[in-house]
């Protein structure tokens, strides 16, 4: 076993990892942070248990020894943690609840690997495979979803389960400690709405006064939308003089929000701080973000993420935010689409009679007309579809068509797989708009928001709170019903409500903005060289076997054209991969 510490709870040398029993017997490695610790830790000192450290690692670990795996349950936090046992050859694992901690495993007849990186598993001889469906799941998505990765053997370790492994017995076999949050008829219609408004505000208040816990300097991200500006100003109440952080974009207003950030710091009174970043500061970080990537990620938020989080950690090692808000309460275009289909039927002839029309514009996400030209266009497409498929086409950057054209194969035999695991992720969408939420909640955000914010905070050392995630607040609005989240008038409905009293009227009743940068821009300019000298080189890609040549000289063609539509997310999703495969195939 290794670890390597980021400190933030007993900071002492006595807290490091691997940690041991006292006797010796049990060896520890954990990654998170358990926010009920001293609850828990008052519980166990009372049966007689003695603690050597004043941390939750230790309380970890002993409620493993006193009570096995039955204390899963009663924890509060995130994590992903692996206890040995010394005399009896086995090792306990365990991951979160909603995957807000990574944890990789390989076992195959004679070995069991695990680490919170894949690239750590890869410095052991291990079979490097592509994984050939989960390869199209990433041209339509541009993440891999869980359960598996890029490479065949290597898979991830599901949400809020743990497993026994024993030696000289790899095989792994899922235990589930927690049950999900939505199913069929879960709702409670009997809470009133004002009711449900002020129950939402407690339980959200007190995630954030527990997830307040901390040795070392605590801050909040602040963007200036509804999520971080609500967790900022409920932190402002409990604690003085808080730091909240923003990036703003000197050449690209169009993706600033900066102005939004300094209202609500100035209303909640914290000490706030807005980093001004040029294009050339994004860019210069480039190849440390991708080099960050232990199989390839393509969501291209991920790079504001790491800037942010770099010069965060300058400041503080611990920062609350809001993720999770937008899946959970209706918080994205798709959310807002699929209510307004279904509410508004006659908008459907309305936009299939226009959207031809519509596809002869230019249309992209770089300019403001573009991007609703774009929106229109791919709620025309989604329309036409049932809801699984429409769900998976506004989840998507690509269609499938698109994504199989890319591909150098002319055997589709993976296709049938492609379609039961696709399935397999769709299996609980139904007419409730809860179950869209619920979908949200294991496709979205445990594979795409999740490990955006983990592998761009830990590659700065600095730890990321979700105040959202908080098991009791999750399992409470899954028993909402749907349209106290999203209605006619209004997407977060129940959080919107909840903290009025709180945050200036506009960002009340602001739209929601995505994290983005502008990548069309360096495209055309400093990245335009390596596209075509080194990722999407024509030369490489005929070596490399993969990619079929003329599919992706057409999709360049796109890219440099007026109208380059998604041709940028598919784009920047080829340079993670090739990145990536450069680094740990060849």
């Amino acid at each position: 076993m290794g670890h390597d510490r980021l400190s933030i709870l007993d900071t002492s040398q006595a807290s490091n990892q691997p940690f041991y029993s006292t006797d010796k017997r049990y060896v520890m490695v954990y990654n998170g942070e358990i926010y009920n610790f001293q609850e828990l830790r008052e519980g166990l000192i009372q049966k007689g248990v003695t603690f050597q450290t004043s941390g939750d690692t230790e309380v970890l670990l002993q409620l493993y020894i006193n009570e096995g795996e039955k204390f899963l349950a009663r924890l509060n936090g995130f994590f992903a943690f692996a206890i040995y046992d010394t005399i009896e050859k086995s090792l306990f694992i365990a991951r979160d609840r909603f995957g807000i901690k990574p944890l990789f495993y390989y076992a195959d007849a004679n070995k069991f690997i695990f680490a919170s990186e894949m690239k750590a598993l890869l410095q052991y001889p291990i079979e490097r495979k592509i994984d050939t469906v989960s390869l199209l799941e990433y041209l339509q998505l541009n993440y891999v979803p869980a359960p598996n990765t890029m490479l065949e053997g290597v898979k991830k370790f599901p949400i809020g389960k743990c497993a026994k492994i024993k030696a000289n017995d790899y095989r792994v076999e899922f235990k589930s400690y927690y049950k999900e949050p939505y199913f069929d008829g879960c709702e409670n219609k009997n809470i009133t709405y004002s009711d449900a408004v002020k129950t939402f505000y407690t339980l959200l208040e007190n995630s954030v006064k527990r997830q307040l816990i901390s040795d070392v300097p605590i801050g909040t991200f602040l963007s200036g939308g509804l999520d971080s500006s609500a967790i900022t100003a409920i932190v402002a109440l409990h604690k003085k003089n808080i730091m909240s952080f923003s990036i703003g974009f000197k050449e690209e207003l169009l993706f600033d929000e900066t102005r939004y950030a300094e209202l609500v710091s100035k209303k909640v009174g914290t000490a706030h701080h807005t980093f001004r970043l040029s294009n050339s500061d994004l860019f210069s970080e480039l190849y440390n973000i991708l080099g960050s990537f232990g199989e390839p990620f393509g969501d291209s938020s991920a790079i504001p993420m790491y800037i942010l989080c770099k010069k965060v950690r300058q400041h503080v090692t611990v920062s609350l935010s809001g993720d999770g808000s937008d899946e959970l309460m209706g918080g994205y275009y798709k959310h807002y689409a699929e209510y307004t289909l279904r509410q508004k039927p006659y908008l459907k002839t309305f936009v299939n009679t226009a959207s031809p029309f519509l596809k002869l514009l230019p249309h992209s996400r770089n300019t403001f007309i573009g991007n609703k030209i774009r929106q229109v266009i791919r709620f025309s497409e989604g329309s036409k579809l049932s809801l699984q498929e429409r769900y998976w086409r506004w989840a998507s950057i690509a269609n499938l068509g698109k994504a199989i054209d890319l591909l150098n194969t002319k055997n589709k035999n993976f296709i049938e797989l492609f379609t039961e695991r696709k399935n397999n992720h769709l299996s609980l969408l139904d007419p409730n708009f809860n179950s869209l939420f619920f979908t949200d909640l294991n496709l979205v955000l445990q594979n795409d928001m999740l490990v955006k914010t983990d592998l761009m905070s830990m590659a700065n050392s600095l730890e990321v709170r979700v105040p959202f995630l908080d098991n009791p607040l999750v399992e409470f609005l899954f028993s909402l019903p749907a349209e106290y989240k999203i209605n006619n008038t209004s997407q977060k409905r129940i959080l919107r409500d909840a903290v009025s009293h709180l945050l200036p009227a506009e960002i009340l009743t602001r739209k929601k903005q995505g994290f983005e940068v502008p990548l069309l821009k360096w495209f055309n300019a400093e990245l335009k060289e390596s596209i075509e000298s080194e990722w999407l080189n024509n030369e490489y890609i005929v070596g490399q076997g993969i990619f079929a040549p003329i599919q992706i000289k057409a999709l360049k063609r796109q890219l440099y054209s007026s109208s380059p539509q998604d041709a940028v997310a598919q784009v920047w999703g080829l340079i993670a991969f090739q990145h990536w495969y450069k680094k740990y195939m060849q």
